[in-house]
């Protein structure tokens, strides 16, 4: 998959506005390491690091009346970052972003870092203090053009709410790619017993994590889309270094996340995303009531017996009593108890199975008490933190 707009820059190169007239690229600019390092380290994450097409090896480095724009993509993720640089001449080329990033980070930390190519097919020379050496470039002219095209819904998020949505849902996200439509988050307007909301969906087929926020001013509307799963995880990074609100722009082909200084865009999933609300249980009567540390320690404390990563751990149940056991032809058995001083249960005897990595993988996004509501040792199970009803999961019992 590719944007549709991806093709060589013909006259003008749209990042930063510079001029690229062929092969008459000339550049030179100054900025301080720590500043480069860390915007190369964003943007080379996004570099392919297999392919066959050279130019998405490279990042793109534009400078224009002090700034510093940086840039790459692989064809369906673009990132592009400014920061502040002293330029002698306004200019922009290419150069290998792995190599660059390394060159740069082992440099002096308080080091400056001066880039100067003179036009042409000549190298990028970079110098800091006593240390140079020299690039190949490519010129800009090869370099694909990042164009969002039109984007016709846009809204805010805190960087709070947003890294919310993804880290209780991302663990969902299938990595089967023969069912591509549920290798991404689904983002979409929703409504929540009357109330309009922002709802991000993932599921693989075994488990199934729904979490919402209040839908904000100018998401209304909007087509709901299926986010990729390394567009979630290049964003999910980038959220860790802000806070303030996040400004997302969509179309029904593509996202653009604006986070400072720094724009993400991703094509989207071309997909339709299952109708996950069928699977959601409604009429679940039997409620369990843990605390989620005891019950993920237990767990994984009983699931060492095995390494078969699909081995069930099995869940029985009686008054006030939790037995969570698991068995191995190789290794033999081991159970633990939690009683009523750590459960509540008043339903009747119940025994059902889940692979033990799913249970975890769902409790550890709850903190203080879990509550599992089940219908029968065959049926989908509802999981949810009794203090937030936004965040619903579902799991899939296995045979035990």
């Amino acid at each position: 998959m590719v944007f549709p707009e991806s093709r060589p820059i013909a006259s003008v190169a749209r990042i930063g506005g510079i001029k690229a007239g062929v092969g008459k690229i000339i550049m030179k600019f100054k900025a301080d390491r720590a500043t480069l390092m860390k915007s190369l380290a964003h943007v080379q994450n996004v570099v392919e690091k297999r392919n066959t097409i050279p130019i998405l090896a490279n990042v793109l480095l534009a400078v224009r009346d002090g700034k510093l724009t940086i840039a790459a993509t692989d064809l369906e993720i673009a990132l592009v970052e400014e920061v502040p640089a002293q330029a002698t001449r306004n200019g922009a080329i290419t150069v290998p972003a792995a190599t660059l990033y390394e060159i740069v980070r082992r440099q002096p930390e308080n080091a400056e870092i001066e880039l100067d190519h003179p036009g042409g097919d000549a190298q990028l020379a970079l110098r800091a203090g006593r240390y140079a050496t020299s690039l190949v470039a490519l010129s800009v002219d090869e370099f694909p053009k990042l164009d969002a095209g039109k984007l016709s819904h846009t809204f805010s998020l805190s960087a709070l709410n947003l890294r919310g949505l993804i880290d209780r849902t991302k663990f969902a996200i299938s990595t089967e790619e023969t069912r591509y439509y549920l290798n991404g988050i689904f983002l979409h307007a929703a409504d929540a017993d009357g109330e309009p909301v922002l709802r991000a969906v993932a599921t693989d087929g075994h488990r199934l994590a729904r979490v919402e926020e209040p839908l904000p001013e100018g998401a209304a509307g909007m087509p709901g889309v299926i986010i990729p799963r390394k567009t979630v995880n290049e964003l999910r990074k980038l959220l860790d270094e802000v806070s303030g609100e996040i400004e997302i722009a969509l179309s029904e082909t593509r996202i653009q996340f604006t986070i400072g200084t720094m724009r993400l865009t991703s094509k989207l999933i071309d997909g339709t995303f299952p109708d996950y609300d069928r699977v959601i249980p409604r009429g679940n009567d039997k409620i369990l009531r843990v605390n989620q540390k005891d019950f993920s320690a237990a767990v994984s404390r009983v699931s060492a017996i095995s390494s078969e990563r699909h081995r069930p751990v099995k869940l029985s149940l009686a008054k006030d009593l939790l037995v969570i056991s698991a068995a191995s032809p190789e290794q033999g058995t081991a159970s633990e108890e939690l009683d009523a001083d750590r459960i509540k249960y008043d339903a009747g005897p119940l025994e059902i199975g889940f692979q033990a990595r799913y249970l975890n993988d769902v409790t550890e996004q709850i903190e203080g008490d879990v509550e599992f509501v089940f219908a029968d040792g065959a049926a989908p199970t509802l999981v949810r933190d009794p203090n937030d009803l936004r965040a619903v999961y579902v799991l899939m019992p296995m045979r035990v």
